[in-house]
């Protein structure tokens, strides 16, 4: 018995082992492509509006446009005890807001001119946040339930 114990053991920490270094990776990932997508999307940002005569106006929109970024890097501050899957889930935000931040603005910053470009740049931080604030608490409100296995995982 003492045998399968220490082989569920070890198995157990070699899996931990296995996921923290894989989250440790991911979490590497997130930032850069956080810090990436920041930089990229108010360049973008910059570019499709570099006709406008207001720097204000563009000061302000580069705020708009980074605030879910400054959100997730927030988040990611605050995210040291969350949960594996919690924090993976923001993880997954951050890659997947910061790739499709810069898919979006950069069709619309390189793409064929078009008449309201500002609205993209209007529409798509407030898609963020509310990316952000389905998919975050979701994952903690799964993360918080009891395991079905009853093995104290």
């Amino acid at each position: 018995m003492s045998i399968n114990w220490r082989n569920e053991m070890t198995s157990k920490a070699s899996r931990r082992k296995t996921e923290g270094g894989f989250l440790v990776l991911f979490h590497a990932a997130a930032l850069i492509a956080v810090l990436a997508g920041a930089v990229g999307s108010v360049g973008l940002m910059l570019h499709a509006g570099h006709r406008n005569p207001s720097r204000l106006l563009l000061v302000l929109f580069a705020l708009w446009v980074l605030s879910p970024f400054i959100a997730l890097v927030l988040a990611n501050m605050v995210s040291k005890r969350w949960s594996v899957l919690t924090r993976a889930a923001l993880y997954t935000v951050m890659l997947v807001l910061a790739v499709g931040s810069l898919a979006i603005y950069g069709d619309v910053a390189l793409g064929p001119p078009r008449t309201k470009t500002a609205f993209v740049f209007v529409v798509v931080p407030p898609a963020s946040w509310l990316l952000i604030a389905i998919v975050v608490p979701i994952a903690a409100l799964i993360s918080g339930k009891p395991s079905r296995r009853g093995d104290g995982d």
